[in-house]
This record gives structure tokens, sequence and C-alpha cells, in this order.
């Protein structure tokens, strides 16, 4: 339904529920059920509901949806869904909904605790009571979900671990019997908290499209190293961290034991340390950096062990901010043991909590916020340097109190990620014509082969990025275990692995046909299914993703001579709807992270692509809520990492003003002027005495090789801070205040006098990067800088005809763009000098690279960006948004529709043909409807510009630069 607050709705008659046990337990997944017979069904019959942390509701075992939106707990949006169909009257009928709580904060949620509330208006029971969640409602622990499953990554939740033999699927329909489930426990009214305010939901509901794969790539038959664990090392060190998902600096080391049958060389393989350092000791012996193979972040130490036990140490001082720590271990067929060296050391150990692990320490430890400097991580302890020297267990009784058993829920014990990444064998075999199968819903299923002795793996592409939920529908025997694991790029047999990310889900089978639901959102393109220890082969009848994105058309088109332009303007558009979620997003596969700054490109190019606005205005309205973290907003919302890039504020106000004039809504000037002016006048109070903005913390503009330091007067950083006080004088104005106009007008003139008078560089004839801390100035000069220089109108007379030159041609000393979000702003700045045709030669160049890599999306960084050490890494994420520009510059500048007034009911058409023969295409207007626009170009200087718009649209030409244009327009 969307927002539904134009209509009255009864008052709220739930209260929050949950089951016995902690208030905010970690990866709880929780079952509820209320069965009921209706008097009567109206025929608008809906549910509202709300949960923490995430649900998914089904009605008479049909699935209806699933939430909530993202938000700040103390503004918690509800759902409402449409169920007078689904409904029997007369007949017993049962509302379920699945309760995923986290227990942890990511970057898209801070912990609040777990619950459910549920309403269902419209119905009423045989007794004439409604149905509401209360102490009458039955729930019940998933024992299908493993709770001790791991971190995805520090930006999201948890990794899917269901056996399907626990828990009778039937749970959700109304003929089971939950007569053992317990009753659930009221946790108090709407308004409880932190669910201090409940609101509707602001935005529609998201889709969810069936996509079945292009082919299986791949077949493979492997086997995974005999053992493989994932730690949360961070949550063992720092277990207070749990209520934030800041940085955690710490000094402390991870004990365990090995127990091996006979003299075996044993393999330590630390698959993806999360950015820790990779330090193991081996009965007191540090092992060498020479004693590991393999590239970074995958490590791998062999040592030759005689039968018996062995004391395995990792020191992991460092700074986590809550990835996985994954290690595995093979000793090439000789059986082996992993114990809790406190169990053999007489202490508490597997008998009290399950885990192979002991913890010792920390002897320090630190959260780290990046604008509040604190004192750096010590590693003098004592204690410390003790415990680095210990050689078996009993060592570890000497140290006391600072060491402690890991709890179990830390220590995953089934390391997909580990068991895909490193295989001890693997090895390539032809792809049966009946297996692809698998890449099409038939009737005759895929058929997936044993092998003796290895497990079966199959590749399936398909065909493009997506992001979403997996679903398998299969028949399998008992016990078998299907490992999932979701890729994005593969190339010549080469795969690029997600680090830092546990991309991946198990799911043990039950016998017979069966589904498997999926309730974990993942991004890739590549999905590997290895089938274990399966006795007879597992059918595929369906293989398939339900693609989940924010519900848009292709409303916004382009076309041209050149058909290069045309697929970059494809992937750029399939890029931008990937990353429309709940809000804007950086990336569906690493992150999925509300990126503050990243969105304010995202906008625009959404505005010429889908014409979206409730999405824009939705991102907008939720960073100011970070002002209890932090005056100076932060940079990803909501989110329990307190972090600031000052940029990605000033491209929020940016983003304001643009939204106003593509929306023309005066009441979201008026709302939102209070939150711009708070945050930039806490930013002005940051100015040293030369009235420069100076400040520790995360400066970044972008992945380049150019100072950008985390200290001092960062150029591009005060240049953007004159953007935004201009951008918010005018804001001011929309608003009718016209003295706050005056007064960020008058603050942005003095700041750029004052940024051409002290960071202009006579001798490199640049502007410098920065002034360190220590007042000395930056070693590098880069496009970066003059770039923005341009952009905010810093430069005059000589100077900035001396940025124009550069900016055409740029200075082989300067530091070049390192990512296609950079090339943006250079975008910008070439269509304000005029260049299209530059900016056109730099998106074949650029993009076409991509185009050339097999990208179906855009890519976040460039392999010459500096970020890259492996060659065949060409980027971190294969689709990511900040990235999409050229849906935006095709349409506003090659096709040339660009609003001229407030909601756009003024048009200009200014096409730059570029030496293009031809362009076609359409811009979505904001409030319905669009802009068709095609022009070619005859006899050389000759253009014929055709337009179709709606007649209330006020419509003016531009012709470009030497060319006779003649104008067609047809309104209606």
């Amino acid at each position: 339904m969307g927002n539904n607050g134009e209509r009255a709705l009864p008052a709220w008659e739930a209260s929050w529920i949950w089951g016995d046990g902690p208030d905010s337990p970690r990866n709880a997944w929780r079952c509820f059920r209320r069965a009921f017979v209706p008097a009567d069904v109206a025929e608008t019959a809906s549910i509202r509901i709300a949960a923490d942390s995430r649900y998914v509701l089904y009605v008479n075992g049909k699935r209806v949806g699933r939430g909530p939106v993202r938000s700040w707990p103390f503004e918690l949006p509800y759902d409402e869904y449409e169920i007078g169909h689904l409904l029997q009257p007369g007949a017993r009928n049962v509302i379920a909904a699945l309760v995923l709580h986290y227990g942890i904060s990511t970057f898209q949620y801070l912990r609040g605790r777990g619950g459910l509330l549920l309403q269902l208006d419209g119905v009423r029971d045989a007794a004439g009571r409604g149905i509401a969640t209360d102490g009458a409602w039955k729930t019940a622990a998933h024992s299908g979900y493993d709770p001790n499953a791991s971190r995805i990554s520090c930006q999201l939740g948890f990794q899917e671990v269901l056996d399907a033999r626990a828990m009778d699927e039937r749970w959700i329909a109304p003929g089971y019997d939950d007569g053992g489930w317990e009753a659930a426990r009221v946790v108090g009214p709407v308004g409880t908290a932190p669910w201090t305010t409940l609101v509707p939901r602001p935005i529609p509901y998201l889709t969810e499209e069936p996509i079945y794969p292009a082919r299986v790539e791949a077949l493979h038959a492997v086997r995974p190293p005999a053992w493989t664990c994932v730690l949360d090392v961070r949550a063992a060190m720092a277990p207070e961290s749990a209520e934030h998902a800041n940085n955690v600096a710490f000094c402390g080391l991870l004990a365990t034991h090995v127990a091996l049958e006979r003299d075996a060389r044993l393999t330590i393989g630390v698959v993806d340390s999360g950015r820790l350092p990779v330090d193991v000791s081996v009965d007191g012996r540090r092992l060498p950096e020479d004693a590991y193979a393999g590239e970074h972040p995958e490590r791998y130490a062999t040592v030759e062990l005689s039968a018996g036990e062995h004391f395995l140490l990792f020191d992991v001082t460092g700074v986590s901010h809550g990835h996985a720590f994954h290690l595995a271990m093979d000793a090439g067929g000789v059986p082996f043991e992993v114990r809790s060296p406190l169990a053999l050391a007489g202490g508490s150990g597997d008998g009290s909590c399950g885990s192979p692990f002991a913890a010792i320490g920390p002897f320090d430890k630190r959260e780290l916020i990046d604008h509040r400097p604190g004192e750096p991580l010590s590693t003098d302890h004592p204690d410390y340097a003790r415990a680095r020297g210990a050689a078996t267990p009993e060592d570890l009784a000497a140290l006391g109190g600072w060491v402690r058993a890991v709890d179990a829920q830390l220590v995953n014990l089934q390391g997909v990620f580990a068991a895909n990444v490193w295989k001890t064998h693997d090895e390539p075999r032809p792809v049966p014509i009946e297996l692809q199968r698998a890449a099409l819903p038939s009737p005759d299923p895929a058929v997936v082969p044993i092998f003796d002795g290895a497990d079966s793996e199959l590749v399936i592409d398909f065909g493009r990025e997506l992001s979403g939920y997996v679903e398998l529908v299969l028949d399998a025997p008992e016990g078998a275990v299907i490992d999932g694991y979701g890729l994005e790029y593969m190339r010549d047999g080469w795969r690029q692995h997600t680090y830092l990310v546990d991309n991946t889900f198990r799911y043990v089978c039950r016998s017979g046909r069966q589904t498997f639901a999926s309730v974990v959102r993942r991004g890739l393109r590549y999905l590997a299914l290895t089938i274990r220890g399966a006795a007879r082969p597992v059918k595929l009848y369906e293989v398939k993703l339900l693609q989940s994105n924010f519900p848009v058309a292709n409303v916004g088109r382009f076309r041209s001579s050149d058909a290069l332009l045309n697929d970059i303007w494809a992937i750029s558009r399939d890029t931008t709807r990937l990353c429309m979620e709940d809000t804007f997003v950086d990336c569906p596969a690493f992150e999925q992270v509300f990126w503050v700054g990243d969105a304010r490109n995202e906008a625009l190019v959404n505005y010429y692509t889908f014409g979206a606005r409730d999405i824009v205005e939705h991102c907008l309205k939720l960073v100011p809520g970070s002002a209890f973290q932090t005056p100076l907003f932060a940079d990803q919302v909501p989110s329990g990492w307190n972090s600031v890039i000052p940029n990605w504020t000033f491209f929020w106000v940016t983003a304001c003003l643009e939204y106003y004039r593509f929306d023309g809504g005066r009441p979201f000037v008026e709302q939102m002027g209070p939150h711009v002016r708070f945050t930039l006048d806490h930013y002005l109070a940051l100015r040293n005495e030369q009235g420069l903005l100076e400040r520790a913390g995360w400066n970044l503009l972008d992945w380049a090789p150019f100072e950008q330091p985390g200290d001092g007067v960062v150029t591009p950083q005060n240049m953007f801070l004159v953007k935004a006080l201009r951008d918010a004088a005018e804001l001011g104005q929309a608003a009718g205040d016209g003295a706050e106009a005056a007064r960020f007008r008058a603050e942005a003139d003095l700041l750029a006098e004052r940024i051409d008078l002290l960071l202009w560089d006579d001798e490199r004839r640049a502007y410098l990067d920065c002034i360190r801390a220590d007042g000395t100035p930056s070693a590098t000069a880069s496009m970066q800088t003059q770039i923005v220089a341009y952009l905010c109108d810093i430069a005059s007379g000589e100077r900035k005809r001396l940025i124009e030159r550069y900016l055409i041609e740029p200075p082989a000393s300067f530091v070049p763009a390192g990512s296609p979000f950079m090339l943006f702003f250079y975008y910008e700045a070439l269509a304000k000098l005029g260049r299209v045709d530059v900016m056109i030669d730099d998106i074949r160049r650029h993009y076409g690279f991509m185009i050339e890599n097999d990208a179906t999306s855009c890519w976040e960084m460039f392999p010459w960006s500096g970020y890259n050490k492996n060659p065949k890494l060409l980027t971190r994420s294969h689709c990511h948004a900040w990235s999409a520009a050229p849906g935006y510059f095709l349409g506003a500048h090659v096709l040339g529709v660009q609003g001229a007034a407030p909601g756009w009911t003024a048009v200009r058409v200014a096409p730059h043909p570029s030496g293009l023969a031809w362009a076609s295409g359409s811009v979505p207007l904001p409030q319905g409807g669009r802009i068709d626009v095609s022009w070619r170009v005859s006899d050389g200087r000759k253009l014929h510009l055709r337009i179709e718009a709606p007649a209330s649209v006020a419509l003016t030409t531009e012709a470009p630069d030497g060319y006779e244009m003649t104008v067609e327009t047809v309104t209606y």
C-alpha cells in the first residue's frame, strides 16, 4: 500500500511482543503465529506490521511481504498490506511472521530489542475481538536457523545456515499444531522505547521479479579443507561493540588446540582475515613471513607436525570493523580434532560454551570514531608479551583473568566462504547439456552428477548483475548440503572472491521435493552451488533470483548513432535501478548501505532514467536523524557507524536544492532548511584562524593517490563547503528567508576569497591539494582539486583560464580521477565549460573499458585507482551507482533536456551533437509524463530537433554553436 497517511486508520490495539530470554539476542530467528476464525471479513481488511530488525509476513501459508523500511528506531515506519482476499470466512486462518533480530548494530540498523507489532484491521473473531499482537500469540525460536551463523560483513547482518530437517515448514499454515510453542511476552504498547514513534511507510513496496539464469557456466568436482570456521574477533575482544558499528582497536590473541592422529603436514589457512594481521604461532614458535603462501588476503602456512597435541596462537592485535575472520585447516587426509585449550588446561572450555577457542586479553582496546580523535592503542602491557610466548594450554593458566572461552555464538563452525575459496581439490568437468536445465523453470529437472570422493559444484550465470533473494526448488536426499556463494565477476577461470563479504548460504535438505527461499538479500551475477554429502543425485527444478528494487519503470531512454554510448547508458540505468532499495545504496553485493554523498549523484541519474521522487525525499529526510551522533551529520544513515565525511554532508545540501528544483515543493525546503542551517553552522565553527575549514577526520573525495589527509586543510573540502553555502542560500531564498540567504552567500564569498588567497600555488600554477597539519603544502597536485575549483567558482581571471585549459588537457604530473564517482564532477565541469564533446570522448574511454570487460553494471573504481594491487582485480564492486554518470549526462547534455524552473514547469532543450549523427530518447517529468526528444544532423551543420511534451510544460530551445537548427514541437 505504501504511504497510507491520507486515510484514517483504526487506533492501535496491538502491543509489541517477543519471546522469553534476552531482550536483544544475537542473530535470533523467531516465529510468531496467531490462529483465528473470523466472524466476517471486510473487503478492506489489512494488516499493519512493524518489527525489529527484519520480518517476513505470511497469511495462510502465503508470503505477503517483508520489511520494514530501514529507519531510525525513534521514527519506525510500519507497513500495511491488503489481505482480505487471503482470508477464509468461517474457517481457521493463521497469520504468521518470521522475525530476524540482529542483536547488533550494522551500517543499516541501530541495535534496539527484539519485537513484533501487528494488527489486523477490518476483521473480528467470533467473540468480537480484534486480531492484534498480544499475549495470546504463540512464538518459538526457529530451530532450523543456526544462531551461530556468522556476520556477512561489518555493514550487514548474518549469513543464512538453515537445516530444513529441524523445523516443520508448515508452521506458517493453518493446520500446524503450535501447542508446544510458548505464549508471546508482551513488551509494551505502541510508543514503547526504542520505537517511540511509528510512521506510515514513506515509500512504495519493493519489487520481487523472478529472474532465471542465462546458463550453467561451469561444473567442477571439488573438495573443501577438512575444517573451517568463522570468528567474530571484534565481538570476542569487545562484547560491548554490539551497541555500535564503529571500528574497534584491540590488543589480544586467540588460542586453540589441534590433535593429530598421526604425523602430518598441517596447512593453516587464513582465508580472509577481515583486515586483521595474520600472525600465527604453533607450539610457541611464531611463523615467519616467508612461511606463508598465497596472496593477501588469503594466507596459507604449512607446518610439519608430529602426531598428538599442538597449540595454536593467533595474534589478532589490530583494528576491526566487524568483518569476519575466516580460518580453515587441512592435514592432507590425516584426521585431526580442533579443541578448546581451556579444557586441556583444566579450565572451562568446550563444556561451558562449545567453542574451540580461547580469547586472551584484550590488554587494551579503543572504540574509534573518526571525528573524535582519541589515544592510540597501547601494546606495551607486560602480560601481552607473556601471552605471545605461550606454547601450551598450561601456559594460559598463568595468565589468569586475561583468558576466557570465546562464546560459541561468535564461532561459526560451518565456514562456507572458506570452503568455496580454498579447495583442496578442484577439477573442471564438461557441463552436460541436460544440466543446462538448471537455467530454466521446467518439469524436467537438471540432475546434478555425483563425483566419487568429491562434491559437485555448478556455477550458474544469471547473465547480469542482480540483487534480491535466491530461491531453489529441488529434490534431494535427507542430509544433503547445498552451499550457495554469490560472485560478481569471473574471467578465464579466475574468480573475484567477495573478500570482506561472506556472500554465502548453507541449506541442509530434508528428503524429497522442497523449496529453499532465502530471506537475506544478496547481490551477485554468478551463483556457485555446491552439493555436498548427497547419497543420490540432486534434481534442480528451479533456480531463480527474486530481483528486488524500488518500483520504477524505464521511463527514461537514450539511443544514438554510437552503439557504445547506448550500451554505456543502459548499464548506467541498470546500475542505478540495482542500487535503489528502500534507499539509494552504494552497491548490492558488498554493502547495501545508504551513503549520503553517493546518493546525490544517484538521485540525478534517477531523475533522468526513472523520475522517482519519493525515494529521494525519503533519503534526504533520513540524514538529519544522525544529529544525535554528530552535528556534522553522518556519512551513511541510518547506521551504527558514527562517521563523518564532510563532502558527503555538503553533497546532501546540494541534493536538497536539486530535489527542490526537480520537485518544486516549498514545504520540503521549509522542513529541511533548519537542518541545513544547523549542520553548516557547525562546519563554519571549524574554520581556523586563517578562515579555512580544518579538521581531523575522514576527509575523502576520491579513491586516488592525491593528498586528502586525515588532518589539516583539505582544499576540495573547503571548496565544496563554498558550494554548499551558496546552495543553502538558494534554499533559504526559496523558503522566503532572505536574511538567511544573504548570510550564507556572504560566508561563501568570504571562504572563496580565503581559498583563492591561501591555497593557490604560483609555482605549480594550480590549487594545492591540502595544507598538512604541520603547515607544509601537499606534494601532489591533482585534477580532483582543479575540477572542484572550477565547479565551485573559486578561480577568476587568469587562474580560471588556466583551470579551463587543464580540464581539456590535464597536465601529466597531475593525479587523475581514480573513480567514476570523481568523473561525475569532471563531467559537470566540462558541461559548465560547454565541452560536451570532451565529456563524450571521456565516457567512451572510461566506460568503454568496462564494456570491454563484460560489465553489465558500472564499477566502483578503476584498476588504475591505486586501490587494487592484483592486476586481475579490475574493481572492488562491479555494481556501484555512484558511478552511473552517463545515465544523467547523456540525457541532460546530449539530448539536452534540462529543467528551467522548480518542478520542471519550464524545460530547456539544448542538444550537443558532439560528433553524433542522431540521438533520441525520453526524460521523465517530476509530476508524471515525459518529454520525448529526437534530433538528427544533416548536411554537416543542420540539426532537426523534434520535441513531444505535455502542453503544461513551457519549452525553450537553444541551438548548439555553429549549427542551424529547426524545431518541431508536438504538445498534448
